[in-house]
């Protein structure tokens, strides 16, 4: 269980980290991976989406086992972005530096995957 707290409190912090500062680098997103975002309204929904589940990360940190129903839905979310990315990477159609800043997504998916394998047989106390 200390386990699977410490991964989704890493990925929380991760994400924060990550996360806010893209709220003030709209210009700079797309001039360094051009071409311009032409719809603001898609990539602060995203941020916004994004930020909640580091939240739900929080939670899960919080009781484990409790939220531990949750997990396989944290692992597929790390999933539904980065591998889009890499299957556009590969036909051309992302920049590299979108590729690689979307490398972390799958080993917190893997390491989320380990925390849900490693709490199987707790009981929740609530």
């Amino acid at each position: 269980m200390r386990f699977a707290r410490i991964v989704y409190v890493i990925a929380a912090v991760y994400g924060f980290l990550t996360l806010i500062p893209l709220y003030f680098m709209l210009d700079r997103v797309g001039q360094e991976a051009p071409p311009a975002v032409s719809h603001p309204e898609f990539y602060y929904g995203f941020l916004g989406v994004t930020l909640l589940w580091q939240i739900a990360f929080l939670l899960i940190a919080k009781d484990p086992i409790r939220y531990r129903p949750l997990m396989p839905l944290t692992i597929l979310e790390k999933l539904v972005y980065a591998v889009p990315v890499l299957v556009l990477y590969s036909l051309g159609r992302v920049h590299p530096s979108i590729m690689r800043s979307s490398l972390p997504d799958p080993i917190f998916g893997l390491l989320f995957a380990l925390a849900y394998l490693r709490t199987t047989g707790y009981k929740s106390t609530s």
